[in-house]
């Protein structure tokens, strides 16, 4: 029996997305690469989906490209890796541009693309046992998946260039303190606080969440005017707005407001 390269399992308004190549340390090759845009694209465009999760299986979240295959398309290495890479920026690019949250839970070591998938959510938690590493100029390349454009705004650009040129491994407790994670859970616990987290963030005000992290995308390349012109046309939209209305009406009802019945 074929094992999937990409599981996608979808209940209570969250999409849990797992890369499920453990015996490969779940590099990803071009079967994994597709499956992935394809969930991405699926759980992007479902009104069903109110958050998207990312994780690995096993003990490693992701350890890169699979080298293996570099080597065997080495003949046409460059239109190789310009569809692998091409593909995983298109599912990249799906997923920070829905409009709902997604969080990754880093359940080992990420590492190349890897590095670039884990801090690629909007919340991320990292197991203790995780680690990161660029890995790109081990081998010769440069980095992809949005690595150079996420580091410098994630950790500074001194710590990105320090991360990239230098190849060394950030631990768990480093990542956290240099703002490349969210936080770091306690031992066996990524799991039960990763779905705890993505139930809230599913029950809460999606909408306007996806609003805020277009906002947040956008801010780095704006002036403060024109982000703040930004800002008012989006306050103004969500006020308007189904979610609105309830979370306003139901805070001077005093009860918890009700978005998961929005339409």
């Amino acid at each position: 029996m074929t094992q999937l390269p990409v599981l996608v399992d979808v209940a209570d308004g969250v999409a849990r997305i797992t890369l499920n190549r453990p015996d490969r340390g779940n590099a990803l090759n071009q079967a994994m690469a597709d499956a992935l845009l394809e969930a991405a694209l699926r759980t992007a465009n479902d009104g069903g989906v109110r958050c998207v999760v990312l994780t690995g299986a096993g003990r490693m979240f992701c350890v890169g490209g699979d080298v293996t295959d570099f080597a065997g398309n080495s003949a046409g290495i460059g239109a190789f890796l310009q569809r692998l890479a091409g593909t995983l920026h298109q599912a990249m690019t799906v997923f920070a541009s829905m409009n709902k949250p997604m969080i990754c839970l880093v359940n080992g070591p990420a590492a190349g693309a890897g590095l670039s998938m884990a801090i690629s959510g909007d919340i991320v938690l990292a197991d203790p046992s995780a680690h990161f590493t660029a890995a790109y100029l081990g081998i010769g390349l440069t980095p992809d998946g949005g690595m150079t454009w996420l580091l410098p705004r994630l950790v500074g650009l001194r710590q990105a260039q320090d991360i990239i040129l230098t190849n060394r491994r950030v631990e768990a407790n480093e990542a956290a303190a240099i703002g490349l994670v969210t936080r770091v859970v306690e031992e066996n616990a990524l799991a039960r606080e990763g779905s705890e987290l993505a139930t809230r963030l599913a029950s809460g005000a999606v909408a306007s969440m996806g609003a805020a992290r277009k906002l947040l995308q956008e801010s780095f390349a704006s002036g403060l005017a024109s982000q703040m012109d930004r800002e008012l046309t989006a306050i103004a939209f969500a006020g308007e707005s189904a979610e609105g209305r309830e979370g306003v009406r139901a805070f001077l009802e005093r009860r918890p407001p009700a978005f998961r019945n929005d339409p």
